[in-house]
């Protein structure tokens, strides 16, 4: 009785190449060998990263985890042929969730997901983690490459994250002693970071410019690359300020939804942020944003961090201290405001001035 159709399929045949991973993975390792700290220095390719809480200094911890994606930023990377920073995007969308909690990122797993494997592009992408981990302070234990035909179409991929930090029992954020009159400082963003994206996409259509044209808001950069910019890591310095002063009392980190998503959700029901937007001087690809695509503020306010990527909120006592320990380590501190009260049904975020797009 005769076969019709082809003998001795192989998983090749099928559009998966197992050496094509293999080779990825030999191509990581030195990268992921630069990210062990304390708890962590174990070899990636076991079936599970392992991590020494006690090794890493802890006593009582309480263990915080997080994770996250990298949104539409990924489609321009794509298309850009830019794949070497959305890796540090990755990462610091999960460490910035966990240092606000007062945390620190202890270890970090990937997840890369594609239609076709190219161990080159893959080795960009994971060297972009290792970078991110590097300036987090965390391990890169792990990770999972699945090359899946037919899910995702020619050069496209996915990038998930997860990490997990620790805190001493009776340390995690925010504090219970939130008062009116607190003052609100905000650390600045290094650009668009990892949220609104599917806007910008839209807005570049709009403007008729390709990824390789001159950035409009920027002269030295491709408007790809400009716009690739990857999101700021807040936590080394955060952290130094966390243990040198004792003064932090909340932290929220600026993603999707803006001031008046995020500000709110480490505030007690009674009180509200009152920013002042004239203090705030937005990178110039907003103001470019917000005229090309005709964005009004709120708009942009609820959409992007609009050049502030941290909020820290310290008693009016403790502001210029803190500030001068994050100034110390790198950061631009600006005094966005203050604490006040807030009635029930009344917003979490109210805004004084107008942001200066």
């Amino acid at each position: 009785m005769s076969q019709s159709g082809k003998n001795g399929l192989t998983y090749s045949d099928a559009g998966v190449d197992i050496d094509a991973g293999n080779l990825l993975v030999e191509k990581i390792k030195p990268a992921v060998r630069s990210t062990r700290r304390p708890g962590a220095n174990g070899e990636i390719g076991g079936f599970g990263g392992l991590f020494d809480l006690k090794a890493a200094g802890f006593n009582d911890p309480i263990l915080v985890a997080a994770n996250d994606g990298v949104g539409t930023k990924l489609k321009i990377a794509i298309d850009a042929g830019i794949h070497d920073t959305v890796g540090i995007d990755l990462v610091a969308m999960c460490v910035n969730d966990l240092v606000v909690q007062g945390a620190e990122p202890l270890l970090f797993l990937d997840y890369f997901a594609t239609g076709k494997l190219d161990p080159e592009q893959g080795a960009a992408i994971v060297g972009g983690i290792a970078a991110g981990c590097r300036e987090a302070g965390c391990a890169l234990i792990g990770g999972e490459t699945a090359e899946m035909p037919g899910m995702y179409a020619g050069g496209d991929y996915d990038l998930a994250g997860f990490a997990v930090g620790a805190a001493e029992r009776g340390k995690l954020l925010p504090a219970g002693d939130i008062a009116e009159g607190d003052v609100i400082l905000g650390l600045s963003s290094s650009g668009v970071h990892s949220n609104g994206f599917s806007l910008v996409r839209k807005i570049v259509t709009l403007s008729g410019l390709s990824w390789d044209d001159k950035a409009p808001f920027d002269s030295d950069k491709t408007l790809g690359a400009a716009l690739l910019e990857p999101t700021r890591i807040y936590v080394k310095p955060l952290l130094k300020a966390i243990r040198e002063t004792g003064a932090l009392k909340a932290l929220a980190h600026i993603t999707g939804g803006g001031f008046p998503e995020n500000i709110p959700r480490v505030l007690p029901k009674h009180l509200a942020a009152e920013i002042d937007l004239g203090a705030i001087k937005p990178p110039a690809v907003f103001s470019w944003l917000a005229k090309t695509g005709g964005v009004a503020q709120n708009e942009m306010l609820r959409t992007f961090n609009c050049g502030i990527g941290m909020i820290v909120v310290v008693a009016g006592a403790d502001a210029e201290r803190v500030s001068a320990v994050l100034a110390a380590e790198g950061e631009t501190v600006i005094p966005l405001g203050r604490m006040i009260a807030r009635a029930e049904g009344e917003p979490g975020t109210r805004y004084q001035g107008v942001l200066a797009l």
